[in-house]
């Protein structure tokens, strides 16, 4: 047919043409809407196939990870051989946990370094998750809490604490083992053994001082902000306490005795095998040495020294440790 013949019936209306013609136009318009992902009734973008999901990705940072990277709203700042390893690495289990892995040490050594230093050690968080680290030195620190006040007036603060006594041996228990000719126990706890006179020059003692660090805290800190975890209770019940901690935290009860089982060698709480893992999650070698036998009489000489601070560390917290 040539293209008079053609023009002819197009102008003239002839059936055929005007058939051709709206089939194009019905295709044409079809898949202009499949392409810009309107449904043809409703206007409205087209619901997610099935399989995929119907809301967006996770946000993406500068380099293409998820999340963000967040200064910490709660730090787990005491007590050195207290049971603060124990306690971070329950909370690891909490989906809505995120933790620095090793002790930052920002509000005690690295302070000049600052905030930004410090928040690119804290690993990424998306909504709803809370960021944490542990640096147990800061509780003895007299700068760190004025430190953390500056950086943030409302952040949470947990405090794990021991019997002093048992917490000193276990200190020097650890010291020892890297220096292998450590002077004894009783030769570093006191500047006379035949007086009894201690030496709260020594770290493992002077750590033991509760009421007088936490003093320290208060002048900057409500009562209100500190969680005092108890670490006898932690091994006891960790179900338990794990459960204050992460009311503490504002968390949903996730961590529970169904995570954990005693671990008889150790002596100390384990968690269950995580899925899809071939064995369970011990804390590490470091962990439950055996303590030297130390003189039964140092160790009343000791508790005696304690008892006063002990004491005056009852009526500051509002709780009863039962270390005496």
């Amino acid at each position: 047919m040539g293209w008079g013949k053609w023009r002819s019936r197009v102008s003239c209306g002839h059936p055929t043409a005007r058939s051709v013609l709206l089939a194009m136009l019905l295709i044409l318009t079809s898949l202009f809407y499949c392409l810009s992902g309107y449904s043809e009734s409703a206007g409205r973008r087209a619901p997610a196939p099935p399989g995929l999901p119907a809301t967006p990705p996770p946000r993406l940072s500068g380099d293409g990870s998820f999340g963000a990277r967040e200064l910490p709203q709660a730090i787990i700042i005491g007590v050195k051989k207290g049971g603060t390893r124990a306690l971070l690495e329950f909370l690891r289990v909490h989906p809505d946990v995120r933790a620095a892995g090793a002790e930052t040490h920002f509000f005690d050594r690295f302070y000049e370094r600052g905030l930004d230093w410090y928040r690119s050690l804290m690993p990424r968080t998306l909504e709803g998750q809370i960021t944490m680290e542990k640096t147990p030195s800061y509780f003895v620190t007299r700068e760190a809490p004025r430190h953390v006040y500056a950086m943030n007036r409302l952040t949470k603060l947990i405090v794990v604490v021991r019997d002093p006594v048992t917490r000193a041996i276990s200190d020097y228990t650890q010291t020892r083992t890297k220096s292998p000719g450590l002077p004894s126990f009783q030769n570093l706890a006191f500047k006379n053994i035949t007086t009894g006179l201690i030496d709260t020059s020594w770290s493992a003692v002077h750590i033991g001082i509760y009421a007088k660090h936490l003093d320290n805290w208060l002048r900057y800190f409500p009562l209100s902000r500190f969680l005092f975890v108890s670490g006898e209770r932690l091994v006891a019940d960790p179900a338990g306490e794990m459960g204050r901690v992460q009311d503490f935290l504002g968390l949903k009860r996730v961590v529970t005795d169904k995570h954990f089982y005693f671990n008889q060698t150790k002596g100390f709480p384990c968690l269950k095998k995580p899925e899809g893992s071939s064995r369970p999650r011990c804390l590490g070698k470091s962990k439950g040495r055996t303590h030297p036998r130390i003189p039964p009489d140092a160790l009343l000489r000791l508790r005696e020294f304690y008892r006063p601070f002990n004491l005056k560390f009852y009526q500051m917290t509002g709780l009863n440790f039962g270390w005496d």
